[in-house]
């Protein structure tokens, strides 16, 4: 009896322990599920709802039946979708690349130390800090093509009168043009980031070692700053993708359809044309679009390493 006492307290006290902390485990489930729900109603069901409508012959005024891949197969004949899917890949690419140079110059440029240099600094983030309609509406009159102030300064050193958004040729470069001026300063403040990050050391001794500035920028500073590199090209790249709000206010994606984005063609199809089912294929299709450039840009990211002060 005595010898078989102490093993039943045991099991007991360890039972007791055991459902003791059962009890008393934290329990997160109260603050997942309101996320959860916030996600599953912001999220997940309009792509849900867009998904079914896109397999629906829907327009607004007449009755909705299911269509299958119909949608799906009239986009890949529609050579307007296929225009504006190449007007928006081409916006994209200019909207990136210009930025990128023009904000790595100017990183390197306010990194070095001068006079009023954080005064400087102020003045060019100015841009970034205004509204995209507002910014449209500024520059659309300075693209005007008799009243517009850019004209009016080509005159003065004898360069004929451009039409800017107004020609289907120079339309896109326009737009971009403004684009570049509004978020250079963005990609100029993240690289600044990455340069008060590098070390001095590499330097000292590449000067010691009689390598030039070009030589010191090519095999120093842009391996350590990649990594910002990779942030500002896919924060600019997600900002042109959806870029809506300037093409829409400057040229509603004209003349023509010269500036007609995926964004908005797919505006006008549904909203204006109030074909609902055939605009939702269209999202579906660019949403797609979205996820492999985005696929595309983790991956290099991914292989943009950091850059240490022994260069592994």
């Amino acid at each position: 009896m005595s010898a078989t006492t102490p093993e039943r307290t045991g099991v007991t006290t360890q039972a007791i322990e055991g459902s003791q902390a059962i009890r008393l485990a934290p329990n997160y489930w109260p603050f997942v599920i309101p996320a959860l729900i916030v996600v599953g109603a912001v999220i997940v069901f309009p792509w849900a709802f867009t998904l079914w409508m896109s397999v629906n012959r829907w327009t607004l005024g007449q009755s909705r039946s299911f269509a299958g891949v119909e949608n799906y197969l009239r986009l890949a004949v529609d050579q307007r979708f296929w225009e504006s899917l190449f007007h928006t890949l081409t916006y994209t690419f200019l909207s990136v690349a210009a930025p990128m140079i023009l904000g790595t110059v100017a990183a390197l440029i306010f990194d070095a130390r001068f006079p009023l240099r954080g005064l400087l600094r102020g003045v060019f983030v100015m841009p970034m800090m205004a509204t995209p309609v507002a910014v449209a509406l500024v520059w659309t009159m300075m693209f005007h093509p008799q009243l517009g102030v850019l004209n009016y300064l080509l005159s003065l050193v004898g360069i004929p009168a451009q039409e800017w958004i107004f020609n289907a040729n120079t339309v896109i470069p326009s737009l971009v043009a403004v684009e570049t001026w509004q978020w250079t300063p963005l990609v100029m403040l993240i690289v600044l980031g990455g340069l008060a990050s590098v070390p001095r050391e590499p330097f000292e001794s590449a000067e010691i070692d009689g390598a030039n500035a070009w030589q010191q920028f090519r095999y120093l500073t842009l391996p350590m700053i990649a990594p910002f590199l990779m942030i500002a090209v896919i924060i600019r790249t997600i900002d042109a993708l959806k870029s809506f709000d300037i093409i829409y206010a400057m040229t509603q994606g004209g003349p023509g359809t010269a500036s007609e984005t995926i964004n908005i063609y797919l505006y006008n199809t549904a909203f204006s044309y109030y074909d609902i089912g055939y605009g939702s294929a269209m999202a579906v299709v660019f949403f797609i679009v979205i996820v492999a450039l985005s696929f595309i840009l983790l991956m290099l990211r991914q292989r943009s390493q950091w850059i240490g002060v022994e260069g592994k």
